[in-house]
C-alpha cells in the first residue's frame, strides 16, 4: 500500500488503491477512443479526410504581368492589354448538374456537347474558354462548379485598328509577339511573371496567401517615333489612291530628315489586328520593309550624283539625247519622245532614260556600284523590323554594259520603299545617309557622309526642277512650300520568268520639303494601277502633295515660299516619265 506524506504530522498517509486504478483506467479509455477514431477515419471512412484535404489545398500560382503599352511619340496609346479571365477545368474533379452545364455553356459560348467531351477527356488541365470578359467570368464563378476554375490573363487591344497595324503587328492569344514591333520588342514589353504559394478552397478560391516565391516585373512601355495624326493622314490618302487607281496595293513612308525617325508608315490593303481570325500572310505583310521593287526613275539622281562627285559632269553639261534612242548591243533604250539634247539638270527634270544611261556609261562599274552601296541599296536599313528585306544589288563585276545603263533608271536593281526613302536623305541633307528608327529619338541623328555638300545641293536643285510645271512631278507641288522630288514608273518583272510585263507597272514618287531647309521625306509606291493612269507623276505625286502638305502643317513648319494660287496642270504626254 502507498502512503502520503503529511508535513504537519510528519507521518506518511497511504493512497487508496482504487484511486490509482481509476486514473489508469481513464487514460486507457482515452487511448482506446483515439485509436478507434484513427482506424475509423483512415480505414473505414477515408473519403472524409480526402474531401477535407481537397477542399483546402496548397498551390503555386503564376502572376501574369501586364504587357507594356506601345505609344506614339505624343503618348497616344496604340497597343494596350486589358484584363480578362480564362475558364479552365480539371476534368477528373468536375462535378456539375445538367443545369450548371447548361448555364456554363451559355456564359462561355461553348456548346454543352463540347463541354461534356472535354470533361470526359481525362486530362488534368483543359481550357474551356480563353479571354472571357470580366463580367461573364464573375457569373461563371457564381455557379460554384467544382473543378471549374478561372485564370487571370490579358487581351491585347489596338485602338487604331488598321491605321498602324503593319507597324505594330500583333500578339498571339498567350500574349507573345508574332509580327511587327510586338515581335521586335517582345522581351522589353513582356516583363517577368511572378509566382506565389496560396491555399485554395474546393472551388478554386484563394483563402490564404502563404508566401511570395518570385516577385513579378511589369513589362516596359515602348514609345514609337510615329505621329498618330500623320499616320492617319498617310493611311487615308494611300487608301484613297489605291481605290481610285484600282491598284493591287500601295505603300507610303514619311521620315524626319533631322532625326531619321519614321513619322508614318502605312500599307493598303491593311488588316485589323483585333480580328485575328481574318488575317492571312498576304495582308499582314509590311510592304514598306519586306517587299522590294525596281525603283524606276527615282534612281536617276544617284547616277548623276556619283558622276558629279567624280568630276565627269556638271549640272549644265550637255548630253546628246537627241533622237530619244540609245542602242547598246542588240538592246535599244528609249525615251517617251525625242527631247533633243539635254543638260544634266534637264535629264532629271524631263526624266530622260537615254540621258541617265549615257551618264552611267561614263562611270567604271565599281564606282557606280560603290555609290549605290553606300547609299544603302543592297543592305538592310538596320531599323530592326522583323523580316526586313535587303533588296538586290548585284556585284559590279557581273554587269554587262546594258545592265549598267538600265540600272541608272532603276531597272535591274531592287529596293524596299524604306531603303529608297532613306537614300534620299543624301539630297535632303548635306550628303549624309541618315540612320532610320521606329523608336522616338530626342536628338538629331548623325549620318554617314556619302557625297559632298556641293553635290547634294546641286542634285537638290535638279529635284526642285522636276516638280516645276515643265517637270514630270509637278503634281507634287504644295502651296507655300518649295518641293523637291522625283517620279518613277517601272514595268513589273514577270514572276518566275525573265523579262517584264507589258501592262503592269509600279508607280512611285520620292520627295522632300521644304526644299530650302528639308524637314520631311515622303516616299509612295502604288502597285499595278489599272484605271488608265500608271505614271508616277499622275498616280503617286498627288498623294505626296496631300500628305506632305498636311504633315508640314501638323509639324508647324514655316513656309519657305509665298502663298499663292497654285495651279497644277496635267503632265503633258511628252513629259511623262516612263523610266
Amino acid at each position: 500500500m502507498k502512503v502520503l506524506f503529511n508535513p504537519s504530522r510528519k507521518t506518511i498517509s497511504p493512497v487508496p488503491e482504487w484511486r490509482s486504478r481509476l486514473v489508469q483506467g481513464l487514460l486507457l479509455t482515452c487511448l482506446i477512443i483515439l485509436i478507434s477514431r484513427s482506424i475509423y477515419l483512415q480505414a473505414l471512412n477515408k473519403d472524409f479526410l480526402q474531401q477535407q484535404g481537397q477542399s483546402r489545398h496548397e498551390r503555386v500560382i503564376e502572376q501574369n504581368m501586364q504587357r507594356g503599352n506601345i505609344k506614339d511619340r505624343n503618348g497616344e496609346i496604340l497597343a494596350v492589354s486589358a484584363p480578362v479571365r480564362s475558364v479552365w477545368i480539371e476534368p477528373q474533379r468536375v462535378n456539375a448538374t445538367p443545369e450548371q452545364i447548361r448555364q456554363l455553356a451559355s456564359l462561355t459560348g461553348v456548346e454543352e456537347a463540347v463541354i461534356q467531351q472535354r470533361i470526359r477527356s481525362g486530362k488534368k488541365f483543359v481550357y474551356l474558354r480563353r479571354q472571357l470578359p470580366p463580367e461573364l467570368a464573375e457569373k461563371v464563378a457564381e455557379l460554384n462548379i467544382k473543378g471549374v476554375n478561372l485564370k487571370h490573363e490579358f487581351y491585347r487591344y489596338y485602338p487604331a485598328r488598321e491605321l498602324a497595324a503593319h507597324i505594330l503587328g500583333f500578339t498571339d492569344i498567350d500574349g507573345r509577339g508574332q509580327e511587327g514591333m510586338e515581335l521586335a520588342w517582345q522581351d522589353m514589353l513582356t516583363g517577368e511573371d511572378g509566382k506565389r504559394r496560396v491555399i485554395k478552397d474546393r472551388i478554386g478560391r484563394i483563402v490564404e496567401d502563404v508566401e511570395q516565391i518570385q516577385s513579378p516585373k511589369p513589362g516596359q512601355d515602348v514609345v514609337l517615333s510615329i505621329d498618330s495624326k500623320i499616320q492617319y493622314l498617310a493611311y487615308r490618302e494611300l487608301a484613297r489612291a489605291v481605290k481610285e487607281q484600282h491598284a493591287k496595293a500601295g505603300s507610303i513612308v514619311a521620315l524626319d530628315v533631322q532625326t531619321g525617325e519614321v513619322l508614318a508608315m502605312a500599307n493598303y490593303p491593311a488588316f485589323n489586328p483585333n480580328q485575328r481570325a481574318s488575317m492571312n500572310n498576304e495582308v499582314i505583310r509590311n510592304r514598306v520593309l519586306v517587299d522590294t521593287f525596281e525603283p524606276g526613275s527615282t534612281l536617276k539622281p544617284f547616277v548623276v550624283a556619283v558622276a558629279m562627285e567624280t568630276g565627269r559632269i556638271k549640272p549644265d553639261t550637255l548630253m546628246e539625247t537627241a533622237g530619244g534612242k540609245l542602242k547598246i548591243g542588240r538592246a535599244v533604250i528609249h525615251d517617251v519622245r525625242d527631247k533633243g539634247n539635254l543638260t544634266v539638270s534637264q535629264v532629271i527634270q524631263a526624266s530622260s532614260n537615254v540621258g541617265a544611261a549615257k551618264i552611267a556609261l561614263l562611270l567604271p562599274p565599281k564606282t557606280f556600284w560603290e555609290m549605290l552601296n553606300r547609299s544603302g541599296f543592297g543592305t538592310e536599313t538596320g531599323i530592326g523590323f522583323p523580316g526586313e528585306a535587303s533588296g538586290r544589288l548585284r556585284a559590279y563585276n557581273t554587269w554587262r554594259p546594258i545592265e549598267q545603263a538600265t540600272m541608272s533608271y532603276g531597272h535591274g536593281i531592287s529596293a524596299s520603299l524604306m531603303q529608297l526613302a532613306r537614300a534620299y536623305t543624301l539630297f535632303a541633307t548635306d550628303g549624309e545617309l541618315k540612320p532610320v528608327t521606329l523608336l522616338k529619338r530626342d536628338m538629331p541623328a548623325v549620318g554617314q557622309k556619302v557625297i559632298s555638300h556641293e553635290t547634294a545641293q546641286s542634285v537638290r536643285k535638279m529635284l526642285e526642277l522636276a516638280v516645276q510645271p515643265e517637270g514630270t512631278g509637278n503634281s507634287a507641288r504644295i502651296s507655300g512650300y518649295r518641293v523637291a522630288g522625283k517620279t518613277g514608273t517601272a514595268h513589273k518583272r514577270l514572276k518566275g520568268q525573265k523579262g517584264y510585263a507589258k501592262d503592269r507597272y509600279i508607280s512611285s514618287f520620292v520627295g522632300f520639303a521644304p526644299a530650302s531647309d528639308p524637314r520631311v521625306i515622303i516616299a509612295i509606291m502604288i502597285d499595278e494601277p489599272s484605271s488608265g493612269n500608271y505614271y508616277g507623276g499622275t498616280v503617286a505625286a498627288p498623294v505626296f502633295s496631300r500628305v506632305m502638305e498636311g504633315t508640314l502643317r501638323i509639324l508647324n513648319v514655316p513656309f519657305d515660299e509665298p502663298l499663292g494660287n497654285l495651279v497644277i496642270s496635267p503632265v503633258p504626254a511628252e513629259l511623262e516619265d516612263k523610266g
